[in-house]
């Protein structure tokens, strides 16, 4: 990893402290027992302890990752979190990471800037998909879309992050992180085929095959693959996904190891875009949720090919090493045409905006955790060293800046307009714009008192990030910088009673610079390009955590500050502080039998602070509603055995798509149905399942911005009819 450059103290430090290291939770010395029988609860992340167990009801899991302090129990840790698993995935028919995360009450799903990016806003905050982990490491997943069969789970940290990973290689890591665990060989083998079909007439077709090998099931291998391909429920939409993976895991002699392998190709063809209301016009209402202003030539195709590997030594009884290395090489290809609407009655201009990328992403750390005490006082302490390397390949052409005529009400269909009015390089060989060079090193303890009672966890990240732009068109170096800072944590749990955590935190997160581009919304701004140098966020949490055994619930109460980005005079950069304050609760579990829930509320208070302009300071920020509620319930059908009915409500206030508060979009209310139907066919295991998202058909505004500064729309999916069948073999 010398590549990476890590601080040569900081290294000495994990390097000294691994020959004590060891697990969180204490493995036995196997040296000279033979190895018990494999119960792969999951080896996931290649831990002698698996990962946490399922909570009551199975939507949820007890734990997950923190970062260096690996898995870590919902009541041991004085953050919040949810860790949505596989069950849930399932029986909600969820095709993306977008869809598993709608059960979250604070996180909210947008778009990225000009394109069809998932972007998460958790806590008010953006969370690109390029800032998603994989097992741990950032960058190794596709950008734009990430298909649930991958996954085994999905961990979702609410709060500023940067001591637990290291900081974000997309800029995100102020209002939570998202780790996707991949899958495992479970101990039976699994022979799974799914079949299906969804509104528009889009066919899907899955396969999971799993098999455990050799003396008492030691080698693990999982192969999945996924075909999605016709329309969808949006008018002229189409959508293509092929997936592959291939997990492997062996459990050794006092080690553990796996690995992974995917490949993805995603293409959206005439997929609807965004929508922007020009300055000083209201809102306009959202059109027909299944109707399509796209431009019948628009395209944007995905493909990314990645791998990780995981080890995991024992040192002793009490003591662990671990490394993990990670890889992505991606290509995406777009032709995007997106509409700002400048009169009320939904009269739009369109332009031309394409664009390729490429991506070579090399990530990885080292690690090493041990448990031991000093009289009376327990000790965790954990070290690591990661780093992370991207090279982006980037062009882009635009058309006439001038457009054309349309309406997002009436759309009008034009033939492709030529480009290179603004071209940006070649979109056939397009140059290096931006290398990345993440480099870090942590060390933390989690102090025990008064029989575990109280739990003390301290920790610093030394971060180093070097970043450079070149110039689209004659690859020169254009901007360079090259900072560092440590970023603290500092987290205490109390237990006063059984199943009562009373927990407090105060976390930072250190931000990569974000790059000033206009996203294709007109003409490139006047410093298009430059690279901005890192910035810091700070946090202070309280909160509350039930656990009743088959119900848990949760309370928080935080305050987040992160420097703003805008736009000013056509020139972006930082400008005041944008500060979130809020209140989380959650529920979930099943509080009576044959009954499961998952749900909860958000508050959130946002203003723009310090922005040297009277027509935005105080005022709230864009894209924060002051409200987000989700319910939803799962009931068991008395006396039809396998069969259950399910229900979700979401609800989300009003926010403003811009910053001086003048353009309100209305609050939106969502209701989703499904069935599941467990039985037998021909000797067989089949679980029929069908959903209906969006119930009502109701039409409304999704989000509203997501990249900083601007304040697009995105219309909410129309009512979505999926029906599958599983069939065991």
């Amino acid at each position: 990893m010398n590549q990476f450059r890590l601080n040569p103290l900081a290294l000495g430090a994990l390097l000294l402290s691994a020959g004590y290291a060891s697990a969180q939770t204490t493995a036995p010395d196997t040296t000279d027992q033979p190895i018990q029988t494999v119960v792969v609860t999951a080896s996931a992340d290649a831990s002698a302890q698996g990962l946490p167990k399922d909570y009551a009801g199975g939507q949820v899991a007890r734990g997950g990752r923190i970062g260096l302090l690996g898995n870590v129990d919902m009541m041991d840790t004085p953050f919040n979190t949810t860790n949505y698993t596989q069950a849930l995935i399932q029986d909600q028919q969820a095709r993306s990471v977008a869809d598993v995360v709608q059960n979250d009450p604070s996180v909210r799903v947008a778009r990225g800037f000009g394109n069809y990016q998932e972007l998460y806003v958790i806590r008010g905050f953006a969370v690109n998909s390029d800032d998603l982990a994989y097992n741990g490491l950032y960058g190794l997943l596709p950008r734009q879309f990430v298909a649930s069969e991958l996954l085994e789970r999905v961990e979702v940290f609410r709060g500023a992050n940067s001591f637990v990973n290291g900081a974000a290689p997309g800029g995100g890591g102020v209002g939570g992180m998202i780790n996707l665990v991949p899958k495992r060989a479970p101990n039976a083998p699994l022979n799974q085929v799914t079949v299906g079909v969804e509104s528009g007439g889009q066919l899907y077709g899955a396969f999971d095959l799993a098999r455990r090998f050799g003396p008492e099931g030691r080698f693990g291998l999982r192969v999945n693959g996924v075909r999605r391909d016709g329309d969808t429920a949006i008018d002229r939409e189409e959508r293509e996904l092929s997936v592959f993976s291939v997990g492997a895991d062996y459990r050794g002699r006092g080690f553990r190891v796996s690995a992974d392998a995917g490949y993805q190709n995603h293409q959206l063809n005439n997929a609807r875009p965004s929508v922007t209301v020009a300055a000083g016009l209201p809102i306009v209402a959202a059109p027909d949720a299944d109707s399509n202003w796209a431009q019948p030539w628009t395209v944007s195709k995905e493909r990314d090919v990645f791998g990780t590997l995981r080890a995991e030594a024992d040192l002793g009884a009490d003591s662990v090493a671990w490394a993990a290395f990670g890889a992505r090489k991606g290509d995406e290809s777009n032709i995007l045409a997106s509409a700002t609407v400048t009169a009320a009655d939904g009269s739009a201009t369109m332009t031309r905006f394409d664009n390729v990328r490429e991506d070579e992403v090399r990530t990885g750390e080292i690690g090493a955790r041990t448990s031991l005490r000093t009289g009376s006082v327990g000790h965790t302490l954990s070290a690591t060293a990661s780093g992370f390397h991207s090279e982006s390949k980037n062009a882009y052409d635009l058309g006439d800046f001038s457009g054309w005529s349309t309406n997002i009400y009436r759309p009008v269909d034009i033939a492709a307009p030529a480009t290179g009015f603004w071209p940006g390089g070649d979109t056939n060989n397009p140059l290096l714009t931006r290398k990345t060079i993440l480099s870090s090193a942590a060390i933390a303890d989690t102090l025990s008192f008064a029989g575990d009672k109280v739990l003390l966890t301290v920790g610093l990240r030394h971060q180093r990030i070097k970043d450079a732009g070149f110039d689209y068109v004659t690859g020169a170096e254009t901007s360079r910088y090259e900072s560092s800072a440590n970023t603290p944590v500092a987290g205490l749990v109390y237990k006063p009673v059984q199943g009562v955590s009373l927990y407090a935190n105060y976390i930072e997160a250190l931000q990569q610079g974000t790059v000033a581009s206009s996203g294709g919304f007109g003409a490139p701004l006047a410093n298009e390009g430059q690279v901005f140098a890192p910035y810091v966020s700070r946090q202070k949490e309280v909160g509350v955590k039930v656990d009743a055994g088959k119900f848990g619930a949760s309370a928080a109460l935080f305050t987040t500050g992160q420097p703003q980005a805008s736009v000013v005079d056509n020139v972006f950069g930082l400008f005041g502080e944008q500060r979130n304050r809020g209140l989380e609760l959650s529920v979930f579990g099943t509080p009576a039998k044959g009954l499961r829930l998952l749900g909860g509320a958000t508050l959130l208070d946002s203003e723009q602070l310090r922005t040297n302009n009277p027509a935005t300071d105080g005022r709230e920020a864009i894209g924060v509603p002051e409200m987000q509620f989700n319910l939803g319930a799962d009931w068991d059908v008395p006396n039809v055995q396998g069969l259950s009915l399910n229900a979700r409500a979401l609800y989300t206030s009003t926010q403003y798509a811009d910053a001086a508060n003048l353009q309100k979009v209305p609050s939106w209310t969502r209701l989703d149905i499904g069935a599941t139907w467990a039985t037998r066919f021909m000797e067989r295991n089949l679980t029929l399942r069908a959903r209906v998202d969006n119930v009502l058909d109701k039409n409304y505004w999704a989000s509203a911005g997501g990249y900083p500064g601007y304040g697009y729309l995105v219309a909410g999916a129309p009512r979505t009819v999926s029906v599958t069948g599983t069939i065991d073999f």
